[in-house]
């Protein structure tokens, strides 16, 4: 089961509403989402859980790219909204290198599309397990990386990680209210 909210920043304070994550298919769609949710330069974070596996933060800053931070890679690699968020940016692999593997038919050299072992999407071979992202997304608006990390550690993750990370920027109140 997964719960999401959007979070914008207004000049009036935190503001929060949960998301219809039915359409949500690409990062570009969630960033969408996040930016229809507040005005043309306002912070605003997403965020997504599956119960006590994983958690994910995007951060939308007006037409910026999005900023993400993943609890655990190797899980939300496991999600379908967690391979959303598994970008190769975030995966730290170069498209380019990955291109000069794949032929124009999207297979491997000497493999056919009837290949069994054709990878669809990342795989766990290829995630790192544990955090992923950028650790200081939220460094700015009250949450250092340490913490951010602490919530993300071996065990540390208690289904409580976004709630905690809501106090430290001052909207657990907003939060609760669409939980």
């Amino acid at each position: 089961m997964y719960f999401a909210a959007l979070l914008a920043r207004t000049e009036d304070g935190w503001h929060a509403s949960e998301p219809d994550l039915d359409n949500v298919e690409t990062l570009a769609d969630l960033s969408d989402l996040a930016r229809a949710a507040g005005d043309e330069e306002e912070t605003v974070l997403v965020f997504i859980e599956q119960e006590d596996a994983w958690f994910g933060v995007i951060r939308v800053d007006g037409e910026e790219d999005p900023r993400i931070y993943v609890s655990d890679a190797a899980a939300a690699a496991r999600s379908s909204y967690g391979e959303i968020l598994l970008t190769d940016e975030v995966l730290g692999r170069d498209p380019e290198d990955l291109d000069e593997l794949v032929d124009l038919d999207g297979t491997e050299d000497g493999e056919t599309d009837d290949d069994e072992d054709a990878v669809a999407g990342p795989s766990e071979d290829h995630v790192p397990t544990g955090p992923l992202g950028e650790t200081d997304l939220l460094a700015d608006l009250g949450m250092s990386t340490k913490e951010l990390l602490a919530l993300s550690g071996d065990g540390a993750l208690t289904g409580e990680a976004l709630g905690e990370i809501a106090e430290a920027l001052g909207c657990a109140d907003v939060l609760e209210a669409v939980r």
